[in-house]
């Protein structure tokens, strides 16, 4: 199979690299020609996983019609509010056979998950995602992990099961893409409580509590709105929300955590050249639970603390 990786963040670009020291063929599509040619430049991708050299076979370019030129199956590696751009993207450059996300939250307004947007941008695409507990960092070393394909069709999901795994990537299939993807995006969201926490000062006891309620908060939510009470319990969730909960390489944990520590949201928002995921989701996340009648009590404050408060933020009432 022939890949091509649409977005040259962190995790799109460790990715790329992953596929490249398996042999696939592969190609890196940054979204700008200028970062494109820094990229080849430097020999590796500076803005945003600096100290990762890239192999000599792995590809990197802008002509997005060139890097889907014959490719089997293309990542979507953007922010999920720039999903249906980039989805499009590909539509008007010949489109493709498998297309699969890599984002994580709800797109805005339609609270669609990011197989839907895909799904609705392309509909002859076979669409999915892939989710789990997956520091881009780490990734690109080589560092052992594990994740999870969600797909709509099992044929194609073996086989691109068979083609991403190796040495140090064990991929699982699942047929709940709801669950996978409700997962992936909650965890964001509670990552920011949890940093809330740490920012407040409040301890190991006061986070394993939050955490507690969080996923059952999560799994109560998924199955409301249609996903598997198990899929929660694996690497979508149970596993990204401890990763990203903890990791001191989470932006979403780090977020929360200057937030607790005083500093306004619309503080740090200015200027940021990464993408915060969960400030968008609990907006998206928390319309779709007004609109469907669902009580989250997690979510529901850190809707409070990010969209509606003061510019310093105050303390939940639990």
């Amino acid at each position: 199979m022939k890949f091509a990786v649409l977005g040259a963040g962190a995790w799109g670009t460790a990715f790329a690299l992953h596929l490249a020291r398996l042999g696939r063929p592969v190609v890196l599509v940054p979204r700008r020609g200028e970062h494109a040619e820094a990229i080849r430049a430097a020999g590796e991708n500076v803005d945003y996983l600096p100290g990762v050299p890239f192999p000599r076979e792995l590809e990197v370019t802008a002509d997005t019609r060139a890097a889907l030129a014959g490719t089997d199956v293309v990542l979507l590696a953007c922010p999920s509010q720039a999903l249906r751009e980039t989805a499009q993207r590909v539509r008007d450059n010949g489109g493709a056979r498998i297309v699969l996300s890599l984002a994580k939250g709800l797109e805005l307004g339609t609270h669609l998950r990011p197989s839907q947007v895909i799904a609705d941008v392309l509909p002859e695409s076979v669409v999915g995602s892939l989710s789990g507990p997956t520091n881009a960092a780490e990734f690109a070393k080589a560092i052992p992990s594990a994740m999870v394909l969600a797909c709509g069709n099992s044929v194609e999901a073996c086989a691109v099961q068979e083609e991403i795994s190796g040495p140090t990537l064990r991929v699982y299939t699942s047929e709940d893409l709801p669950g996978v993807e409700f997962g992936g995006s909650l965890k964001n969201v509670y990552a920011i409580a949890a940093g809330c926490s740490d920012g407040f000062g409040l301890g190991d006891n006061t986070r394993a509590a939050l955490l507690t309620r969080a996923l059952a908060e999560m799994v109560r939510l998924g199955v409301t709105l249609g996903a598997r009470p198990e899929t929660f319990y694996g690497l979508s969730g149970f596993g990204d929300l401890v990763a990203t909960c903890h990791g001191a390489w989470s932006r979403n944990r780090e977020f929360g955590e200057q937030i607790g520590a005083g500093k306004s949201v619309a503080e740090l928002l200015q200027g940021r050249k990464t993408v915060v995921e969960g400030y968008r989701t609990t907006q998206s996340f928390h319309g779709l639970c007004v609109e469907k009648g669902i009580d989250a009590p997690i979510l529901r404050e850190m809707h409070g603390i990010l969209l509606k408060a003061a510019r310093r933020p105050r303390r939940c009432a639990h």
